[in-house]
């Protein structure tokens, strides 16, 4: 019996190399065909590093070191393509799977994809595809990252996706899109994560439902729970020509203080904030979308305070230079808030609490420089008198000084009945002027010393 465990051993060796040997057939040959198809079908540079052949556990295709983009924006470091070796003889060839291993990609990148998606025209493809898994995904929005994440799609004859699931590694955000007519339902859950894109949002909660087809997303129901409070809404999405998105949210009880600084570096308020914003932005790319955001809303902040400048302070003690420095504390902080091309204007804001009421408007620059005006009520003779007070400085060294008027007036008063009382009415005096002759000129922001 010894022959024929030897001729047992010569077909394992004869199998083994006959496993092993493809992955020594040169297939690099093919490699600027395949760049050259490919570039024509993204409209994208793409270069390939290698092919190898393999036939275990069943015949495929590795491509290694794949790059898209003249900069790079796509790099995939690893794709299996397995085929039905039987449809390689007919009209529409089948690829059974497309895995692909290790996917980084830019946001820039992420917004060309749904142009690169869009199906052929009528009529069954040249190729099909069944199925595509992508295992260790990672977009990189600039300073966050999202990811990694692995997704999963199984597609119809057409090659329109049947379903599709994401799900981040670390098991914080899963998605799922199940067919629906005439879109595709979508629900996303997530918990403990943190938004990639626009401000660093973390979120206790989320819960998405809505609707997606190639070119657009409907989410009509948006709930979130973050920063002990709630946002509920929808957003509409759309990526048909350049690249839309438009909301609304009812926000209740959220604490301020992370998310005004996130908002806008070096913003220092704190309370709980109950707002209505509504949002909308239109650019030519993705990466574009929160440059052109426009977001408006009207506000309420209780039991809060403004950290940095002390409105009480600067209003009965009169420094031409300006105070700066303190808090204000208040019980209740109303106003509306128009935020657009990075600046932000505060309007009809109104401060009141036991010691303080106050009123103005307040405007942010792009540059994070202050510039508006506060009328702060002070108690002067038994009266209460406004004080108006100009804004200046920049959001990190915030500065309030006197008009013009109020100086004038709080120096006639001094000089007549003395400091004091004389102050505080020459001030009163000084407000009703400049409510009367308009001040404009004084009303222009004063850099921060």
């Amino acid at each position: 019996m010894k022959w024929l465990k030897r001729v047992l051993i010569a077909v394992a060796v004869l199998l083994a190399a006959g496993a092993a040997l493809p992955f020594f057939i040169p297939l690099d040959g093919y490699i600027p065909r395949i760049e050259k198809e490919a570039s024509a079908r993204l409209g994208e540079p793409v270069s390939i590093k290698g092919i190898k052949l393999a036939v275990l556990p069943w015949p495929h295709v590795a491509i290694e070191g794949i790059s898209v983009g003249k900069t790079g924006d796509i790099n995939l470091g690893k794709v299996r393509v397995t085929p039905d070796l039987l449809s390689l003889l007919q009209s529409t060839r089948v690829i059974r799977s497309i895995e692909i291993d290790s996917l980084a990609l830019t946001q820039k990148a992420f917004g060309r994809i749904p142009a690169w998606a869009k199906p052929d025209a009528a009529g069954p493809p040249p190729v099909r595809v069944e199925s595509v898994r992508l295992n260790n995904v990672l977009v990189n929005f600039g300073k966050t990252n999202f990811g990694p994440f692995d997704a999963r799609v199984s597609l119809d004859g057409l090659g329109e996706p049947v379903d599709a699931s994401i799900s981040t590694q670390d098991g914080k955000l899963k998605a799922l899109l199940r067919p629906g007519k005439p879109a595709y339902l979508l629900e996303v859950r997530a918990k403990a994560w943190t938004l990639p894109i626009g401000p660093a949002l973390a979120v206790d909660e989320l819960i998405i439902n809505g609707t997606t087809t190639f070119s657009d997303a409907n989410l009509d129901q948006v709930s979130a729970k973050l920063y002990g409070g709630t946002a509920v809404g929808k957003t509409a999405i759309s990526w048909r020509k350049g690249f839309k998105i438009e909301g609304s949210f009812d926000v209740s009880q959220l604490e301020l203080r992370q998310v005004a600084s996130m908002l806008s570096p070096g913003t220092q308020v704190s309370g709980k904030l109950d707002a209505r914003p509504a949002f909308s932005a239109s650019a030519a790319s993705a990466d574009r979308l929160m440059q052109a955001l426009r977001l408006e809303t009207p506000f309420t902040v209780q039991h809060g305070a403004i950290h940095g400048v002390d409105i009480q302070k600067a209003a009965t003690n009169l420094i031409r230079q300006g105070t700066s420095g303190g808090e204000t504390r208040f019980e209740q902080l109303s106003g509306h808030l128009v935020m657009q091309h990075g600046s932000y204007r505060f309007t009809r804001l109104k401060i009141a609490s036991g010691t303080l009421a106050a009123d103005g408007n307040v405007s942010i620059s792009p540059k994070k420089e202050l510039s508006g005006r506060i009328n702060a009520q002070v108690s002067a003779v038994g009266a209460s008198a406004g004080v108006p007070l100009n804004v200046g400085g920049t959001l990190d060294a915030p500065l309030l000084y006197p008009t013009a008027g109020t100086m004038a007036g709080a120096a006639v008063g001094t000089a007549i009945l003395g400091p004091g009382v004389g102050t505080s009415v020459g001030a009163k005096i000084g407000g009703w002027a400049e409510g009367l002759f308009g001040d404009k000129d004084d009303a222009k922001p004063r850099p921060a010393k």
